[in-house]
């Protein structure tokens, strides 16, 4: 790393423009998320405190919750005394690791959920745009979610809970007890030995349903590495995993839009640029309407899948031109988003904020993903990688 590009992260450090994340599982959180867009969600909503309570002061609680999703407001607390065990589920709709936690979720709200088990995701925003309530039950409906959903918009329970990491579950016995805490995919079988021994022991009989958990995730062996998540905007560049964007320029200054070359570098963990583009806090953004397809941005990656969050940076619709090493993904190799044109051309059709599925390939594979977009309205939050047989 040249000098020149020390002096400007010192720079950008020295007027408070970035700020420094810790990063875990789909990522970290800073303490001083910002405040929620009072047209997203209404003002917080939470349940009275129970002036009899004999809670332990100790024991987290879910507070400061935005909005609630498929529930009134509720607590810990309140769901226990009812004669239920709780899990709370940590999440946000744009992780991928989050996303693919959901089946064994759905599995467990299905044969549980009339036996004593309470399910309350806890959804605390990676993103600004998590925090809207629209994009949110948007997500909710999308993934079959029918348990309750907090709007953790301020990250109040998060840091009630001591927690870093999506997704993050966190089971509370019959007897207002943490007995077990789970941070990542994985595990889902002894997850659910654990449901059904809590759910034994708070007088529910479960010996009628079956004990099935859905196959775990199988990892490739020939993936010999995977590329790290990728994030977008200047607050996430100075983290312990290192530098983002592979140009010098694009740490001059926040907030500016340059012109970028790319000269091809082949570094793994970052991405590069090619034309105009906008430096923002969480996205880079491109910077100019573009019929020729002239701009690009380019990600060198070692994976069997990648996923792109995308905020539209304005209301208009737009597509997402994608190219693997210059040329258009097969059938074979797109991910459930991609959709070909009559000329073969393989595209996203970007209308909502959120991930997007764009490669799925049937092998492990180290090459470039190129993205190209006519639209000034092309905002890149964030990519994720995958190594598994099966799935992003």
């Amino acid at each position: 790393m040249g000098l020149d590009l020390i002096d400007n992260k010192r720079l950008l450090l020295s007027i408070g423009a970035v700020v420094i994340l810790a990063v875990a599982a789909c990522g970290g959180s800073s303490d001083s998320a910002g405040s929620a867009d009072a047209t997203s969600a209404p003002a917080n909503v939470d349940v009275p405190v129970d002036e009899d309570s004999q809670r332990d002061s100790l024991l987290p609680e879910i507070t400061g919750i935005a909005n609630w999703i498929n529930s009134e407001p509720t607590t810990v607390e309140a769901e226990i005394k009812s004669g239920n065990i709780v899990l709370i589920d940590f999440w946000t709709y744009t992780c991928v690791n989050c996303l693919r936690t959901m089946p064994h979720l759905r599995g467990w709200q299905e044969k549980y959920a009339d036996n004593g088990l309470t399910i309350l995701g806890v959804h605390s925003p990676e993103f600004e745009f998590e925090k809207d309530t629209e994009n949110v039950v948007n997500a909710v409906e999308s993934l079959g979610i029918e348990w309750a959903v907090a709007q953790d918009n301020e990250m109040e329970t998060w840091r009630a809970f001591g927690n870093r990491f999506w997704p993050a579950k966190y089971l509370f016995s019959a007897e207002d007890e943490i007995v077990y805490s789970h941070f990542g995919e994985g595990d889902y079988a002894e997850t659910e030995v654990v449901i059904r021994e809590q759910l034994t022991a708070a007088g529910h009989d479960v010996s009628d349903i079956p004990f099935d958990p859905l196959p775990p995730d199988v990892r490739d062996d020939e993936a010999t590495s995977q590329s790290r998540e990728l994030y977008g905007g200047y607050e996430r560049s100075y983290t312990q995993q290192g530098i983002y964007n592979g140009h010098e320029e694009y740490y001059s200054g926040p907030d500016q839009i340059l012109e970028y070359e790319d000269e091809g570098q082949p570094i793994d963990g970052q991405y590069f640029l090619n034309g105009l583009w906008e430096n923002r806090a969480e996205s880079i953004v491109h910077g100019r309407e573009d019929p020729d397809l002239e701009d690009y941005l380019r990600v060198p990656f070692s994976a069997r899948s990648v996923n792109i969050v995308i905020e539209p940076s304005g209301p208009e619709p737009f597509e997402v031109v994608v190219e693997l090493d210059g040329e258009p993904l097969t059938p074979e190799q797109a991910g459930t988003d991609i959709v070909f044109k009559d000329d073969g051309t393989s595209v996203l059709q970007v209308s909502e904020a959120r991930l997007y599925a764009v490669l799925e390939s049937p092998e492990y594979i180290q090459t470039n993903l190129f993205f190209r977009s006519t639209s000034p309205n092309f905002a890149m939050f964030a990519f994720t990688f995958g190594v598994y047989l099966e799935g992003a």
